[in-house]
């Protein structure tokens, strides 16, 4: 075993010791229960870690994180991590972030050859080619993080028009959908002000009420 993974089991337990010693019972409570008020759904950025920036503990956020914060209608992984969190854990808020200088909109947006992620970026490629004419004239780094302004956007509404998001608004459930965007330069959030808090909000062409009446 390499010494950086050694490394890495010395701090894991030098840091269960400390914690243990600081609160006897912590990791019996944190074992006992999971009851999060809220979902992250997040780049996978290693500098984008969702506990530490909006400082809660474990056991208060639940996280789902993949290349460039996409939600995509065809990804089972996301959408059974949605369902758990809308469904089963009652979540009150999903807040869909991104971050600025995100790698991920930089490969959609400069192009070239990126492997199996060009499959996964081909939605925001997409998004850049629709939102060309006002973005091209600004310089690359301007596109790049309008671009992931754009596309927390989008997949809160790719979000909202899922039926998990939908069927829980119907039955009265309480639960808002936010889109952030995070600064690695100066650690803030910057909010959107894109929430959407229930089906009225959702355009009539994606909603299922719509559908029901056509049946």
């Amino acid at each position: 075993m390499s010494n950086s993974i050694e490394t890495l089991l010395d701090n894991n337990r030098a840091w269960a010791e400390r914690m243990c010693e600081e609160d006897p019972e912590y990791f019996k409570r944190l074992s006992n229960q999971q009851n999060p008020d809220y979902l992250w759904i997040g780049c996978s950025d290693s500098r984008v870690p969702a506990n530490q920036i909006i400082a809660l503990p474990p056991g208060e956020v639940f996280v789902h994180r993949n290349v460039a914060n996409l939600l995509h209608h065809t990804d089972m992984n996301a959408l059974s991590v949605v369902q758990f969190a809308v469904n089963v854990l009652k979540v009150s808020h999903v807040m869909v972030v991104g971050h600025y200088g995100c790698g991920g909109i930089k490969a959609a947006v400069t192009g070239g050859e990126c492997g199996i992620v060009d499959y996964w970026l081909h939605s925001v490629r997409e998004q850049y080619n629709h939102h060309r004419e006002t973005l091209e004239h600004l310089p690359m780094e301007e596109q790049i993080d309008r671009m992931c302004e754009l596309n927390v956007k989008a997949q809160v509404n790719s979000l909202c028009r899922t039926k998990i998001l939908q069927r829980a608004w119907q039955r009265g459930q309480n639960i808002s959908v936010h889109g952030w965007v995070y600064g690695l330069s100066d650690g803030r959030i910057k909010d959107l002000n894109c929430t959407i808090t229930g089906l009225e909000q959702v355009e009539t062409l994606y909603r299922i009420d719509r559908l029901q009446q056509t049946d």
